[in-house]
């Protein structure tokens, strides 16, 4: 049963039935993303605590009646979600904080949290009987959508930026798609990419256009609550370019609150790097977002002109949230602090957010006996090159036990 009421639009506010609308609001145009919005009433007789402990499907796929999507072909999809929330061993006592978890999203399988987006795209494409799906992106957005195209036999084409890390371009190729390196920015892949999906009628997987993508990026939040036995953590932590991710992550929170299944929603703290802060700065000037350079090693959140900003400045609002940069010396700090403190290898991007939580501790925004979740966006090893700066190189040593001796005497190991 599809349970989507209709859409409304994130800047008039006006409500559309599901037959009105193609993509974006009529009204506003591109710049009017819109809401889905579901039949509340009738979910919580179906999303009850009972279903979630009957339901054996340990993937996001479990929360499709919230999705919009059809069950159809889910069963041929791959397994998306239901990442591990590992309570902190080290990175808590380090920080000093009351209870921290960590959401590692880079174990999905292309490697990102996007993967929640693509695999909703794939699953829409095909039920509009699409012979081609595209996206652009920075590369993870990309890498996904490459991934889970191959995986159902949807052919895809993928516009990247020029500075996109080899890791992602490697996987996008590797999956089969038609890569499109743009000489430029992330703002010239996107206008590329819009203008060839309008030219040859391919299904838009862009998540500031389609407005079933926050549908699958919600998923991280339900699975935060419903591992938490539906108790969330005081605050969560992301990283945020486009500002898709977070916006999906409030809407989830919003709507486990909506169902009953929550008694509140979590602060969330929103982390930019301090060379692309276009969230910051408008929250600072208290002003419309305004573009910004894209001066960052974290690519992945290396968004000038964010398409989605409504979503994401009411998440950090309504949740009573905040907003925070830090400098790239801190996320690549932050990266060699996750690794030795939990195993957990994040991309620049996914730890910034780590980083985050540190300034945000020491600034007095998130208070030491609060609860954290912090969600580690993608794999470190999407970045290997800037993983590097992360770490000192190591020693080449003689096959000699006497030098080999000393050498972990001068390292404390013996």
């Amino acid at each position: 049963m599809n349970y989507i009421k209709g859409y409304r639009c994130t800047i008039c506010g006006k409500f559309f039935k599901p037959d009105e609308v193609d993509l974006t609001c009529p009204l506003c145009g591109e710049k009017g993303i819109l809401d889905i919005e579901y039949d509340y009433d009738a979910l919580r007789e179906v999303l009850t605590k009972d279903y979630f402990k009957n339901c054996k499907d340990y993937s996001m796929w479990r929360y499709y009646p919230l999705m919009g999507i059809e069950k159809d072909h889910i069963g041929e999809m791959l397994r998306i979600g239901w990442t591990p929330l590992n309570k902190s061993n080290n990175l808590q006592k380090y920080l000093g904080l009351k209870q921290l978890y960590i959401k590692d999203d880079g174990l999905n399988p292309s490697g990102s949290s996007k993967d929640r987006a693509s695999g909703v795209a794939v699953l829409k494409a095909i039920e509009a009987g699409a012979k081609v799906i595209s996206c652009s992106s920075t590369g993870n957005a990309a890498s996904s959508c490459a991934c889970h195209a191959a995986h159902m036999g949807l052919p895809a084409v993928i516009f990247v930026p020029k500075r996109a890390p080899i890791g992602k371009l490697t996987q996008i190729s590797l999956y089969g798609a038609t890569l499109i390196i743009v000489d430029g920015d992330y703002k010239a892949a996107f206008s590329l990419s819009k203008q060839a999906i309008s030219k040859y009628g391919w299904y838009n997987r862009n998540a500031a256009i389609n407005p079933f993508m926050i549908e699958g990026k919600k998923t991280v939040s339900f699975e935060i609550a419903e591992q938490l036995d539906f108790k969330p953590t005081d605050w969560v932590v992301c990283s945020v370019g486009d500002g898709c991710t977070i916006g999906g992550v409030y809407k989830g929170f919003y709507e486990l609150h909506k169902l009953g299944l929550i008694d509140r929603i979590p602060k969330i703290l929103g982390v930019q790097s301090s060379g692309c802060e276009p969230f910051v700065v408008a929250s600072k000037k208290n002003s419309a977002l305004e573009e910004c350079e894209e001066n960052t090693i974290a690519d992945s959140i290396a968004v000038g002109i964010p398409r989605n900003p409504n979503k994401a400045l009411r998440a950090v609002k309504n949740s009573s949230g905040a907003w925070i940069s830090v400098p790239d010396e801190d996320i690549i700090a932050a990266m060699s602090l996750l690794g030795r403190t939990e195993g957990i290898f994040g991309e620049p991007a996914a730890v910034a957010s780590v980083a985050g939580l540190q300034k945000a501790i020491k600034e007095g925004i998130i208070s030491k006996d609060e609860s954290v979740t912090v969600i580690i966006t993608g794999n470190g090893l999407k970045d290997p090159n800037n993983a590097q700066k992360a770490i000192k190189k190591p020693e080449l040593l003689s096959p000699d036990i006497n030098k080999l001796d000393i050498y972990l005497k001068g390292k404390g190991v013996i």
